[in-house]
Protein backbone atom coordinates (compact mmCIF):
# COMPACT_ATOMS: atom_id res chain seq x y z
CA UNK A 1 0.00 0.00 0.00
CA UNK A 2 1.23 3.48 -0.53
CA UNK A 3 2.55 5.34 2.72
CA UNK A 4 0.39 8.40 1.30
CA UNK A 5 -2.65 6.55 1.19
CA UNK A 6 -2.52 5.50 5.16
CA UNK A 7 -5.39 7.28 6.94
CA UNK A 8 -4.39 10.44 9.21
CA UNK A 9 -6.48 8.41 11.82
CA UNK A 10 -3.96 6.02 12.16
CA UNK A 11 -1.53 8.35 13.86
CA UNK A 12 -1.58 8.46 17.89
CA UNK A 13 -3.58 11.57 19.44
CA UNK A 14 -4.44 12.26 22.60
CA UNK A 15 -7.31 10.86 23.28
CA UNK A 16 -6.05 7.34 21.90
CA UNK A 17 -3.11 8.40 24.82
CA UNK A 18 -5.75 9.05 27.39
CA UNK A 19 -7.08 5.52 26.75
CA UNK A 20 -4.12 3.81 27.25
CA UNK A 21 -3.87 5.07 30.51
CA UNK A 22 -7.25 4.38 31.39
CA UNK A 23 -6.35 0.96 30.95
CA UNK A 24 -3.53 1.19 33.07
CA UNK A 25 -5.79 2.40 35.40
CA UNK A 26 -8.10 -0.81 34.89
CA UNK A 27 -5.69 -2.78 35.67
CA UNK A 28 -4.74 -1.48 39.59
CA UNK A 29 -1.09 -0.59 37.66
CA UNK A 30 -1.79 2.93 38.63
CA UNK A 31 -2.78 2.85 42.18
CA UNK A 32 -0.92 -0.32 43.17
CA UNK A 33 2.18 0.12 41.83
CA UNK A 34 2.73 2.20 45.19
CA UNK A 35 3.03 -0.87 46.53
CA UNK A 36 5.47 -2.74 44.59
CA UNK A 37 8.59 -1.85 46.72
CA UNK A 38 6.89 -2.58 49.47
CA UNK A 39 5.73 -5.75 48.66
CA UNK A 40 8.39 -6.96 45.83
CA UNK A 41 5.63 -7.80 43.76
CA UNK A 42 4.94 -5.67 40.03
CA UNK A 43 2.17 -6.48 38.36
CA UNK A 44 3.96 -6.65 35.14
CA UNK A 45 7.84 -6.72 33.57
CA UNK A 46 8.03 -3.05 33.04
CA UNK A 47 8.64 0.02 35.49
CA UNK A 48 5.83 1.63 37.17
CA UNK A 49 6.37 5.22 36.15
CA UNK A 50 8.19 6.78 34.68
CA UNK A 51 6.34 5.08 31.71
CA UNK A 52 6.13 5.12 27.84
CA UNK A 53 2.83 5.00 26.15
CA UNK A 54 2.80 3.67 22.59
CA UNK A 55 2.98 6.26 19.86
CA UNK A 56 2.34 5.99 15.80
CA UNK A 57 3.14 9.23 14.14
CA UNK A 58 3.59 9.76 10.43
CA UNK A 59 6.37 8.26 8.32
CA UNK A 60 9.16 9.88 6.33
CA UNK A 61 7.58 10.21 3.19
CA UNK A 62 3.74 10.73 5.06
CA UNK A 63 5.82 14.24 6.10
CA UNK A 64 6.53 15.05 2.67
CA UNK A 65 3.12 14.04 1.05
CA UNK A 66 1.07 15.05 4.33
CA UNK A 67 2.98 18.02 5.67
CA UNK A 68 0.46 20.22 6.78
CA UNK A 69 -1.56 17.46 8.28
CA UNK A 70 1.75 16.20 10.25
CA UNK A 71 2.21 19.79 11.50
CA UNK A 72 -1.71 19.77 12.67
CA UNK A 73 -0.87 16.19 14.72
CA UNK A 74 2.47 17.13 16.06
CA UNK A 75 0.82 20.31 17.13
CA UNK A 76 -1.95 18.78 18.70
CA UNK A 77 -0.04 16.45 20.47
CA UNK A 78 1.82 19.04 22.12
CA UNK A 79 -0.97 21.51 22.82
CA UNK A 80 -2.55 18.57 24.87
CA UNK A 81 0.83 17.52 26.93
CA UNK A 82 0.16 18.73 30.29
CA UNK A 83 0.40 15.46 32.16
CA UNK A 84 2.26 13.62 29.22
CA UNK A 85 6.15 14.56 28.49
CA UNK A 86 6.69 14.52 24.47
CA UNK A 87 10.44 13.43 23.27
CA UNK A 88 11.31 14.71 19.89
CA UNK A 89 13.32 13.54 17.41
CA UNK A 90 15.49 14.96 14.06
CA UNK A 91 14.02 12.99 10.95
CA UNK A 92 15.54 15.15 7.69
CA UNK A 93 14.02 15.20 5.02
CA UNK A 94 14.90 15.75 0.99
CA UNK A 95 13.05 17.95 0.08
CA UNK A 96 11.89 19.71 4.12
CA UNK A 97 15.01 19.21 5.62
CA UNK A 98 15.49 18.52 9.07
CA UNK A 99 12.54 18.52 11.11
CA UNK A 100 11.01 18.17 15.20
CA UNK A 101 9.15 14.97 15.31
CA UNK A 102 7.37 13.66 18.03
CA UNK A 103 8.69 9.93 19.10
CA UNK A 104 8.21 8.87 22.44
CA UNK A 105 5.32 10.28 24.59
CA UNK A 106 5.79 9.38 28.68
CA UNK A 107 4.11 9.24 31.87
CA UNK A 108 6.67 10.40 34.56
CA UNK A 109 4.31 10.10 37.64
CA UNK A 110 1.16 8.04 39.05
CA UNK A 111 0.04 11.68 39.66
CA UNK A 112 0.03 12.94 36.16
CA UNK A 113 -1.46 8.94 34.88
CA UNK A 114 -4.00 9.53 37.27
CA UNK A 115 -4.71 13.43 36.49
CA UNK A 116 -4.93 13.07 32.91
CA UNK A 117 -7.98 10.63 33.21
CA UNK A 118 -9.81 12.80 36.06
CA UNK A 119 -8.84 10.02 38.70
CA UNK A 120 -6.85 12.44 40.72
CA UNK A 121 -9.56 12.28 43.90
CA UNK A 122 -9.36 8.09 43.60
CA UNK A 123 -5.66 8.29 43.75
CA UNK A 124 -5.56 10.02 46.69
CA UNK A 125 -8.61 8.21 48.18
CA UNK A 126 -6.62 5.20 47.32
CA UNK A 127 -3.31 6.67 49.36
CA UNK A 128 -5.16 7.20 52.13
CA UNK A 129 -6.30 3.63 52.57
CA UNK A 130 -3.46 2.42 51.93
CA UNK A 131 -1.74 4.77 54.81
CA UNK A 132 -4.36 3.55 57.21
CA UNK A 133 -3.43 -0.04 56.54
CA UNK A 134 -0.03 0.08 56.96
CA UNK A 135 -0.67 1.65 60.11
CA UNK A 136 -2.97 -0.28 61.70
CA UNK A 137 -2.89 -3.82 59.84
CA UNK A 138 -0.25 -4.55 56.91
CA UNK A 139 -1.06 -7.68 56.53
CA UNK A 140 -4.03 -6.71 54.68
CA UNK A 141 -1.66 -4.60 52.01
CA UNK A 142 -1.09 -7.37 49.51
CA UNK A 143 -4.78 -7.42 49.35
CA UNK A 144 -4.71 -3.83 48.39
CA UNK A 145 -2.17 -4.19 45.79
CA UNK A 146 -3.83 -7.32 44.54
CA UNK A 147 -7.31 -5.38 44.36
CA UNK A 148 -7.04 -1.75 44.49
CA UNK A 149 -9.83 -0.72 42.48
CA UNK A 150 -12.14 -2.45 44.79
CA UNK A 151 -10.23 -0.42 47.25
CA UNK A 152 -11.00 2.70 46.44
CA UNK A 153 -15.03 2.03 46.00
CA UNK A 154 -14.54 0.81 49.85
CA UNK A 155 -12.38 3.50 51.13
CA UNK A 156 -15.51 5.45 52.67
CA UNK A 157 -16.01 2.61 54.99
CA UNK A 158 -12.41 0.99 54.85
CA UNK A 159 -11.74 2.28 58.09
CA UNK A 160 -14.76 0.35 59.72
CA UNK A 161 -13.91 -2.85 57.80
CA UNK A 162 -10.46 -3.08 59.46
CA UNK A 163 -12.32 -2.66 62.91
CA UNK A 164 -14.28 -5.37 61.81
CA UNK A 165 -11.34 -7.42 61.21
CA UNK A 166 -9.42 -6.33 64.45
CA UNK A 167 -12.65 -7.77 66.28
CA UNK A 168 -12.92 -10.72 65.01
CA UNK A 169 -9.06 -11.53 65.00
CA UNK A 170 -9.55 -10.46 69.10
CA UNK A 171 -12.78 -12.82 69.30
CA UNK A 172 -12.38 -15.75 66.80
CA UNK A 173 -15.54 -18.31 66.54
CA UNK A 174 -17.29 -15.83 68.81
CA UNK A 175 -20.21 -18.13 68.17
CA UNK A 176 -22.69 -14.93 68.42
CA UNK A 177 -24.84 -13.93 65.51
CA UNK A 178 -23.60 -10.98 63.13
CA UNK A 179 -26.43 -9.08 64.87
CA UNK A 180 -24.32 -9.04 68.16
CA UNK A 181 -20.50 -7.95 66.61
CA UNK A 182 -20.25 -4.74 68.75
CA UNK A 183 -18.23 -2.44 66.93
CA UNK A 184 -18.83 1.60 66.74
CA UNK A 185 -20.54 2.36 63.34
CA UNK A 186 -21.27 -1.22 62.37
CA UNK A 187 -24.14 -2.84 62.11
CA UNK A 188 -25.85 -6.14 60.50
CA UNK A 189 -26.48 -4.78 57.31
CA UNK A 190 -23.05 -3.05 57.09
CA UNK A 191 -21.71 -6.72 57.64
CA UNK A 192 -24.50 -8.28 55.00
CA UNK A 193 -23.46 -5.55 52.47
CA UNK A 194 -19.58 -6.34 52.49
CA UNK A 195 -19.98 -10.38 53.69
CA UNK A 196 -17.27 -11.27 50.27
CA UNK A 197 -14.79 -8.40 51.34
CA UNK A 198 -14.83 -9.24 55.10
CA UNK A 199 -14.32 -12.99 53.91
CA UNK A 200 -11.15 -11.91 51.82
CA UNK A 201 -9.70 -10.23 54.76
CA UNK A 202 -10.64 -12.40 57.17
CA UNK A 203 -8.78 -15.27 55.73
CA UNK A 204 -5.81 -13.21 55.55
CA UNK A 205 -5.56 -11.83 59.18
CA UNK A 206 -7.12 -14.68 61.35
CA UNK A 207 -4.81 -18.06 61.93
CA UNK A 208 -5.39 -21.40 60.16
CA UNK A 209 -7.43 -22.98 62.97
CA UNK A 210 -9.83 -20.21 63.29
CA UNK A 211 -11.12 -20.65 59.79
CA UNK A 212 -13.58 -23.62 58.66
CA UNK A 213 -11.83 -24.16 55.17
CA UNK A 214 -14.76 -26.71 54.39
CA UNK A 215 -17.60 -23.96 54.09
CA UNK A 216 -17.07 -21.74 51.02
CA UNK A 217 -19.27 -19.02 49.04
CA UNK A 218 -21.27 -16.39 50.59
CA UNK A 219 -24.02 -19.15 52.16
CA UNK A 220 -20.83 -20.58 54.28
CA UNK A 221 -19.64 -17.03 55.79
CA UNK A 222 -21.24 -17.87 59.07
CA UNK A 223 -20.14 -21.57 59.75
CA UNK A 224 -16.40 -20.66 58.19
CA UNK A 225 -15.48 -17.94 60.87
CA UNK A 226 -17.30 -19.17 63.63
CA UNK A 227 -20.55 -16.80 63.31
CA UNK A 228 -24.06 -18.08 64.40
CA UNK A 229 -26.34 -18.73 61.57
CA UNK A 230 -30.44 -18.50 61.12
CA UNK A 231 -31.40 -22.02 61.98
CA UNK A 232 -32.50 -23.99 58.86
CA UNK A 233 -36.40 -24.36 59.61
CA UNK A 234 -38.17 -27.43 57.63
CA UNK A 235 -42.26 -26.66 57.44
CA UNK A 236 -44.46 -30.26 57.12
CA UNK A 237 -48.45 -30.94 57.68
CA UNK A 238 -49.33 -33.72 59.70
CA UNK A 239 -52.46 -35.63 57.42
CA UNK A 240 -53.08 -38.35 59.83
CA UNK A 241 -54.05 -37.24 63.51
CA UNK A 242 -52.98 -40.49 64.94
CA UNK A 243 -49.34 -38.97 64.19
CA UNK A 244 -47.25 -37.23 67.33
CA UNK A 245 -45.29 -33.92 67.23
CA UNK A 246 -43.50 -32.84 69.77
CA UNK A 247 -45.49 -31.55 73.29
CA UNK A 248 -46.39 -27.51 72.11
CA UNK A 249 -49.84 -26.27 74.21
CA UNK A 250 -51.51 -25.22 70.80
CA UNK A 251 -53.84 -22.41 71.79
CA UNK A 252 -55.03 -19.06 69.81
CA UNK A 253 -53.61 -18.34 66.59
CA UNK A 254 -50.99 -20.81 66.81
CA UNK A 255 -53.81 -23.67 67.33
CA UNK A 256 -55.45 -22.95 64.06
CA UNK A 257 -52.60 -21.88 62.15
CA UNK A 258 -48.78 -22.42 61.94
CA UNK A 259 -46.82 -23.48 65.08
CA UNK A 260 -43.00 -22.76 64.94
CA UNK A 261 -41.68 -24.76 67.41
CA UNK A 262 -38.02 -23.78 68.35
CA UNK A 263 -35.41 -26.27 70.09
CA UNK A 264 -35.63 -25.19 73.23
CA UNK A 265 -39.33 -26.35 73.37
CA UNK A 266 -37.99 -29.90 74.00
CA UNK A 267 -39.23 -30.77 77.16
CA UNK A 268 -40.59 -27.55 78.13
CA UNK A 269 -43.61 -29.80 79.66
CA UNK A 270 -41.82 -31.23 81.87
CA UNK A 271 -45.04 -33.19 82.82
CA UNK A 272 -44.92 -34.47 79.38
CA UNK A 273 -41.49 -34.92 79.00
CA UNK A 274 -40.58 -38.91 77.92
CA UNK A 275 -36.87 -40.40 78.62
CA UNK A 276 -35.47 -39.37 75.50
CA UNK A 277 -36.15 -35.52 76.58
CA UNK A 278 -39.17 -35.56 73.43
CA UNK A 279 -43.30 -35.69 74.44
CA UNK A 280 -45.89 -36.24 72.18
CA UNK A 281 -49.17 -34.36 71.70
CA UNK A 282 -52.14 -35.73 69.43
CA UNK A 283 -52.52 -32.67 67.15
CA UNK A 284 -54.96 -32.33 64.65
CA UNK A 285 -54.38 -33.58 60.74
CA UNK A 286 -54.29 -29.68 59.84
CA UNK A 287 -51.78 -28.51 61.59
CA UNK A 288 -49.16 -26.53 59.74
CA UNK A 289 -45.54 -26.32 61.55
CA UNK A 290 -42.39 -25.22 61.31
CA UNK A 291 -39.49 -26.35 63.23
CA UNK A 292 -35.83 -26.22 63.14
CA UNK A 293 -34.22 -29.32 61.88
CA UNK A 294 -32.41 -30.61 64.43
CA UNK A 295 -35.85 -30.61 66.03
CA UNK A 296 -37.07 -31.94 63.24
CA UNK A 297 -34.97 -34.79 63.30
CA UNK A 298 -35.78 -35.53 66.97
CA UNK A 299 -39.68 -35.68 66.65
CA UNK A 300 -41.64 -38.38 68.15
CA UNK A 301 -43.37 -39.38 64.23
CA UNK A 302 -43.31 -42.46 62.69
CA UNK A 303 -45.33 -41.75 59.20
CA UNK A 304 -44.93 -44.61 56.97
CA UNK A 305 -45.50 -42.28 53.83
CA UNK A 306 -43.89 -39.10 53.48
CA UNK A 307 -44.48 -36.44 50.42
CA UNK A 308 -42.04 -33.57 49.51
CA UNK A 309 -44.20 -31.39 47.72
CA UNK A 310 -42.47 -27.69 45.94
CA UNK A 311 -45.80 -25.86 45.69
CA UNK A 312 -47.13 -24.17 48.55
CA UNK A 313 -50.86 -24.64 47.78
CA UNK A 314 -50.38 -27.98 46.55
CA UNK A 315 -48.77 -28.38 49.99
CA UNK A 316 -51.68 -26.64 51.97
CA UNK A 317 -54.94 -28.55 50.19
CA UNK A 318 -53.02 -31.91 50.01
CA UNK A 319 -55.66 -34.00 51.32
CA UNK A 320 -55.71 -36.23 54.59
CA UNK A 321 -53.85 -39.49 54.91
CA UNK A 322 -53.51 -42.58 57.17
CA UNK A 323 -49.77 -42.29 58.56
CA UNK A 324 -48.72 -39.69 56.77
CA UNK A 325 -47.00 -36.26 56.79
CA UNK A 326 -46.07 -33.97 53.52
CA UNK A 327 -43.35 -31.51 53.70
CA UNK A 328 -42.88 -28.14 51.96
CA UNK A 329 -39.79 -28.42 49.52
CA UNK A 330 -39.35 -24.89 48.35
CA UNK A 331 -37.13 -25.34 45.71
CA UNK A 332 -33.69 -26.87 45.25
CA UNK A 333 -32.27 -27.75 48.86
CA UNK A 334 -32.35 -31.27 50.71
CA UNK A 335 -28.93 -31.36 52.88
CA UNK A 336 -31.02 -30.38 56.52
CA UNK A 337 -33.28 -33.99 55.80
CA UNK A 338 -29.60 -35.69 55.66
CA UNK A 339 -29.70 -35.90 59.25
CA UNK A 340 -33.49 -37.13 59.69
CA UNK A 341 -33.11 -40.98 60.59
CA UNK A 342 -36.44 -42.01 61.15
CA UNK A 343 -37.26 -40.88 56.96
CA UNK A 344 -35.33 -44.02 56.03
CA UNK A 345 -38.44 -46.55 57.48
CA UNK A 346 -40.86 -44.08 55.64
CA UNK A 347 -41.82 -44.65 51.92
CA UNK A 348 -40.76 -40.73 50.71
CA UNK A 349 -42.39 -39.43 47.63
CA UNK A 350 -41.24 -35.95 45.78
CA UNK A 351 -43.81 -33.87 43.60
CA UNK A 352 -42.54 -31.43 42.03
CA UNK A 353 -43.17 -29.88 38.44
CA UNK A 354 -42.76 -32.14 35.72
CA UNK A 355 -40.05 -30.30 33.62
CA UNK A 356 -36.35 -30.34 33.34
CA UNK A 357 -35.77 -28.46 36.92
CA UNK A 358 -38.03 -30.48 38.50
CA UNK A 359 -36.31 -34.16 37.71
CA UNK A 360 -33.11 -32.15 38.76
CA UNK A 361 -34.49 -31.14 42.12
CA UNK A 362 -35.92 -35.12 42.27
CA UNK A 363 -32.14 -36.25 41.64
CA UNK A 364 -30.66 -33.74 44.11
CA UNK A 365 -33.18 -35.52 46.55
CA UNK A 366 -32.09 -38.90 46.04
CA UNK A 367 -28.45 -37.65 46.83
CA UNK A 368 -29.69 -37.18 50.39
CA UNK A 369 -32.62 -39.84 50.56
CA UNK A 370 -31.65 -42.51 48.13
CA UNK A 371 -34.68 -44.58 48.58
CA UNK A 372 -36.87 -41.84 47.33
CA UNK A 373 -39.19 -42.24 44.84
CA UNK A 374 -41.26 -39.50 42.17
CA UNK A 375 -45.20 -39.06 43.03
CA UNK A 376 -47.41 -37.56 39.59
CA UNK A 377 -43.82 -36.94 37.36
CA UNK A 378 -44.65 -40.10 35.41
CA UNK A 379 -45.92 -39.67 31.56
CA UNK A 380 -49.23 -41.13 32.32
CA UNK A 381 -49.53 -37.59 34.00
CA UNK A 382 -47.92 -35.66 31.68
CA UNK A 383 -49.65 -36.89 28.42
CA UNK A 384 -53.19 -36.49 30.37
CA UNK A 385 -53.01 -33.07 30.82
CA UNK A 386 -51.52 -31.60 27.67
CA UNK A 387 -54.05 -28.94 27.61
CA UNK A 388 -52.19 -27.46 30.58
CA UNK A 389 -48.72 -27.82 29.28
CA UNK A 390 -46.68 -24.31 29.96
CA UNK A 391 -43.09 -23.62 28.40
CA UNK A 392 -40.21 -23.71 30.72
CA UNK A 393 -37.77 -20.59 30.74
CA UNK A 394 -34.78 -22.10 31.11
CA UNK A 395 -34.45 -25.61 30.87
CA UNK A 396 -31.48 -27.82 32.33
CA UNK A 397 -30.01 -30.25 29.61
CA UNK A 398 -27.31 -31.90 31.99
CA UNK A 399 -27.15 -35.44 33.00
CA UNK A 400 -29.19 -36.90 36.07
CA UNK A 401 -27.88 -39.92 36.89
CA UNK A 402 -30.40 -41.06 40.14
CA UNK A 403 -33.07 -41.62 38.41
CA UNK A 404 -34.86 -44.85 37.62
CA UNK A 405 -35.70 -45.76 34.03
CA UNK A 406 -39.37 -44.37 33.82
CA UNK A 407 -37.94 -40.96 35.19
CA UNK A 408 -35.15 -40.81 33.23
CA UNK A 409 -37.23 -41.58 30.03
CA UNK A 410 -39.58 -38.47 31.16
CA UNK A 411 -36.48 -36.23 31.86
CA UNK A 412 -34.35 -37.26 28.40
CA UNK A 413 -37.86 -36.41 26.58
CA UNK A 414 -38.13 -33.01 28.16
CA UNK A 415 -34.62 -32.05 27.60
CA UNK A 416 -34.67 -33.78 23.63
CA UNK A 417 -37.43 -31.31 22.94
CA UNK A 418 -39.41 -34.99 21.71
CA UNK A 419 -42.53 -33.91 22.82
CA UNK A 420 -42.35 -29.92 22.11
CA UNK A 421 -40.40 -27.11 22.61
CA UNK A 422 -39.12 -26.88 26.24
CA UNK A 423 -42.73 -28.41 27.46
CA UNK A 424 -43.65 -28.12 31.41
CA UNK A 425 -46.36 -29.16 33.66
CA UNK A 426 -46.32 -27.12 36.77
CA UNK A 427 -47.73 -29.31 39.65
CA UNK A 428 -50.85 -26.70 40.58
CA UNK A 429 -52.13 -27.40 37.11
CA UNK A 430 -52.61 -30.78 37.57
CA UNK A 431 -56.61 -31.77 38.07
CA UNK A 432 -57.31 -32.05 42.04
CA UNK A 433 -59.33 -35.12 40.76
CA UNK A 434 -55.96 -36.75 39.59
CA UNK A 435 -54.40 -36.22 42.49
CA UNK A 436 -56.97 -38.03 44.98
CA UNK A 437 -57.50 -40.63 42.26
CA UNK A 438 -53.76 -41.55 42.80
CA UNK A 439 -53.73 -41.40 46.73
CA UNK A 440 -56.87 -43.61 46.92
CA UNK A 441 -56.13 -46.48 44.52
CA UNK A 442 -53.05 -48.64 44.36
CA UNK A 443 -51.25 -47.36 42.00
CA UNK A 444 -48.80 -49.89 40.20
CA UNK A 445 -45.50 -49.55 40.61
CA UNK A 446 -42.68 -50.00 38.09
CA UNK A 447 -40.03 -52.83 38.33
CA UNK A 448 -37.24 -50.32 39.50
CA UNK A 449 -39.83 -48.90 42.27
CA UNK A 450 -40.55 -52.34 43.26
CA UNK A 451 -37.17 -53.79 43.18
CA UNK A 452 -36.00 -50.53 45.16
CA UNK A 453 -38.78 -51.32 47.73
CA UNK A 454 -37.84 -54.96 47.89
CA UNK A 455 -33.82 -53.94 48.74
CA UNK A 456 -35.15 -51.28 51.53
CA UNK A 457 -37.43 -54.06 53.52
CA UNK A 458 -34.00 -56.05 53.78
CA UNK A 459 -31.61 -53.35 54.79
CA UNK A 460 -34.35 -52.48 57.28
CA UNK A 461 -34.13 -56.13 58.54
CA UNK A 462 -29.94 -56.01 58.65
CA UNK A 463 -29.16 -52.45 59.41
CA UNK A 464 -29.82 -51.33 63.30
CA UNK A 465 -31.39 -48.73 63.87
CA UNK A 466 -30.32 -45.33 64.73
CA UNK A 467 -31.74 -43.34 67.79
CA UNK A 468 -31.91 -39.72 67.40
CA UNK A 469 -31.23 -37.69 70.74
CA UNK A 470 -31.46 -34.00 71.43
CA UNK A 471 -28.00 -33.69 69.64
CA UNK A 472 -29.31 -34.96 66.39
CA UNK A 473 -28.69 -32.68 64.06
CA UNK A 474 -27.49 -31.80 60.24
CA UNK A 475 -24.11 -32.38 61.57
CA UNK A 476 -24.69 -35.90 63.24
CA UNK A 477 -23.05 -38.99 61.80
CA UNK A 478 -25.25 -41.22 60.20
CA UNK A 479 -25.04 -43.20 56.83
CA UNK A 480 -28.15 -44.00 54.59
CA UNK A 481 -28.49 -46.94 52.65
CA UNK A 482 -27.33 -46.25 48.70
CA UNK A 483 -30.06 -47.19 46.77
CA UNK A 484 -30.40 -46.35 42.86
CA UNK A 485 -27.37 -45.96 42.34
CA UNK A 486 -27.20 -42.60 44.39
CA UNK A 487 -23.24 -41.07 44.73
CA UNK A 488 -21.63 -40.18 47.63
Amino acid sequence: MDDGAVSRASWTTPADLRSQVARWWQRGLILGCALDDELDDELDDEPAFPRRLTLKGPSSAQLGSRYDEARAWIAKLSAGARHYRVVFEEVRHRQLGANQVPAQVWIDTRADAAAFIGKTAELAAFDRVVAETRQREPRLLAWLRRRPLAAVELAPDWPRLLDVAAWLEAHPRPGLYLRQVDVPGVDSKFLERHRNVLAELFDLVLPHEAIRHDATGRSGFELRYGFRSKPIRIRFRVLDPALSVLDVNATGDDAAGTSALGTNALGSNAAGAGASGTSALRTRFDEDVTVPVATFATLALDPSEVFIVENEIDFLAFPARARTIVIFGAGYGFDALAGVAWLRHATVRYWGDIDTHGFAILDQLLGVVPHAESFLMDRETLLAHRDAWGREPQPTRRELDRLDPDERSVYDDLRGDVLGEQVRLEQERIRFSWLQRALGGRRRRSKAAAARARRAALEARIVPPWTPSLATGPDASFAWPEHRGAHP
